[in-house]
């Protein structure tokens, strides 16, 4: 059982229409059980994992994200797609467009962020490149030729959750040079990153943040404007998956070897 290519979905995007031959898998580490789907595309290996559950039941701050990683990485993943839905803190990123990630903010607190516990000695990966530069321009040509609204290029804000953000924080985050906020990018990446996947994040804006929206925020808000943006976030992954080269010329695979361990 291996799989080339993988999709995280985030919040709305809980299913794999898209492959076929699809097969549920229970894949268990030492780090816990993971429920995935395997399938094909376009005779293409994909595994599908969706990040909160398929009924969404995993709130952001409990998600087991080293389990998650380290399936992928058993099933010999190699590039990740992961979707997510986000606010905007920068009116230039507007609700219904999407937003590739190259930066992150890490505001999260309790969260368990590294495959490297000290066991092996102390490891320090470098994340100057945290989203796959590579992956990115692929997927970023392909949202236009799609003719989709995207931004090559943002800084994530990872907040704890599960609540959302006070206006005050986004505030604060806007001055340190956020974009966007939401609360699964870290330690995704950074663990993707570990294991030496390339990794990128197509980030959909559901609304404005806290104190910049002109409405008080809510679950179903992010819900109806994800239902809406369904069907080109699913033109965008078909085609990013039919046509993403799978030989890397990235750095992402030697992360951990530049790390002194092997990947």
């Amino acid at each position: 059982m291996k799989a080339d290519l993988a999709v995280i979905g985030g919040t709305g995007v809980y299913r794999a229409d898209m492959l076929e031959k699809t097969k549920p898998v229970e894949i268990e580490n030492k780090y816990g059980k993971v429920n995935l789907l395997t399938g094909t595309f376009q005779g293409r290996s994909v595994a599908f994992l969706a990040r909160h559950g398929s009924g969404h039941t995993v709130p952001p701050h409990l998600i087991n994200y080293r389990a998650n990683i380290q399936a992928l990485k058993d099933l010999g993943v190699k590039r990740v797609i992961a979707t997510a839905a986000v606010g905007s803190l920068n009116e230039q990123m507007k609700p219904g467009g999407f937003v590739l990630v190259d930066q992150f903010l890490d505001f999260t607190k309790g969260r368990v962020s590294t495959f490297f516990d000290g066991q092996d000695g102390v490891v320090h990966v470098d994340v100057t490149n945290p989203y796959c530069p590579e992956l990115r321009e692929e997927i970023s040509r392909y949202a236009q030729d799609l003719a989709l609204p995207i931004h090559n290029g943002a800084c994530y804000v990872t907040a704890e959750g599960p609540r959302f953000e006070t206006p005050a924080e986004i505030r604060m985050f806007k001055m340190l040079g956020g974009d966007l906020v939401g609360m699964t990018s870290v330690p995704e990446v950074v663990l993707a990153r570990e294991a030496g996947l390339c990794y990128a994040t197509i980030a959909m804006v559901t609304n404005f943040a806290a104190g910049i929206s002109p409405t008080v925020l809510s679950h179903s808000e992010v819900l109806v404007a994800m239902k809406e943006m369904s069907r080109n976030i699913s033109r965008l992954i078909m085609t990013a998956l039919g046509e993403i080269p799978l030989e890397r010329n990235c750095r992402c695979a030697g992360a951990s070897d530049e790390a002194g361990k092997s990947s």
